[in-house]
């Protein structure tokens, strides 16, 4: 006997989906053959960045600010909500309203979304709702030393409250709900004026400018290259329902800044001078992620080195300054 399967084609909505790893995730989507409804304000993210798939048949953009309700009419399967800025210069200052309103209304507004089409959604949160932390490395289960009142709060406190609303929906509202922790994340697409340090040390060294360290360099971050962190990403989503995490994504292996300095300018043949500026408040002294869950639920761990996901960095940019 013949048997016929059908596929049927699920339609995804990504929010922030013009920004760097927004943009990756589109791209992701539509090779696996996805519907994909990208909504973003273009506050942070660009068009350019979906340039190899804004004329694809299965590839809707929608411009609109999740702060207010979104309206769709076609049957959505799955939301990744991406949508928030994601960098210092972007959301302290007068962005910093605007940040707490897209990480708290912007999430109501999205499992209200999901809700309406019982679709499963998943939240991007970040390694920043850890804090100052006092705990190395951090697990999933260290519940963070932040500063509620500090210029950073607006983020780290907005991305907090975000994952309490959507656990909060899940228990009384039952929506299905994936949860993950963004650690440092690079790639191309970045904003070279996004004031992220890989961004900012890549575009002074090919620009000739002085690479500047805030403190003495000797904090550390651990560089997932996107690739690697969308792969995690869309393993999360499509993991079994009971497993809603929060769970870590992101690079285990710990660098200083100062030897991300010597890095970059190895890589780029840079001669800038490096110039040491005050540290901001509140930034973070350490960052490295345990990802035991990661590896153990989604088989998932990073596999690009950070000199290889450096140079093809290097070499996106040298393509946009020349630009």
């Amino acid at each position: 006997m013949l048997h016929i399967v059908r596929l049927i084609m699920k339609t995804v909505l990504v929010t922030g989906g013009a920004g760097f790893l927004g943009s990756h995730l589109c791209k992701k989507l539509i090779d696996c053959n996805y519907k994909v409804l990208c909504v973003d304000n273009n506050y942070t993210g660009s068009l350019k960045n979906l340039e190899s798939v804004i004329n694809h048949h299965n590839f809707n953009f929608i411009e609109h600010d999740i702060i207010n309700p979104l309206t769709v009419n076609e049957k959505i399967d799955e939301i990744y909500n991406l949508a928030t800025p994601a960098s210092p210069v972007h959301y302290q200052g007068k962005a910093a309203l605007f940040t707490i309103k897209t990480c708290v209304h912007g999430s109501i507004n999205m499992l209200e979304l999901a809700k309406k089409h019982r679709a499963k959604i998943l939240q991007t949160s970040t390694s920043e709702i850890y804090g100052e932390p006092l705990e190395q490395p951090q697990k999933e289960n260290y519940r963070g030393n932040v500063n509620p009142i500090g210029i950073r709060a607006c983020y780290d406190e907005g991305k907090r409250l975000a994952e309490t609303l959507f656990f909060e929906y899940h228990r009384q509202e039952s929506i299905k709900i994936k949860v993950v922790r963004i650690f440092n994340t690079y790639g191309p697409y970045m904003n070279p004026e996004d004031g992220r340090v890989v961004s900012n040390f890549i575009c002074q060294a090919l620009r000739g400018d002085a690479i500047t360290i805030y403190g003495d360099g000797s904090q550390t971050r651990s560089f997932c290259y996107a690739d690697d962190m969308i792969e995690a990403v869309f393993r999360m989503m499509n993991s079994p329902d009971n497993f809603t995490g929060p769970v870590n994504i992101g690079n285990p292996h710990e660098f200083t800044v100062k030897e991300l300095a010597e890095k970059v300018l190895k890589l780029t043949g840079g001669k800038s001078a490096v110039i040491y500026m005050p540290l901001p408040l509140d930034d973070p002294s350490r960052r490295r992620p345990d990802i035991t869950l990661a590896k153990n639920v989604l088989g998932w761990e990073p596999s690009v080195q950070l000199e290889e996901g450096l140079m093809r960095t290097v070499e996106y940019f040298k393509r946009v300054l020349k630009a």
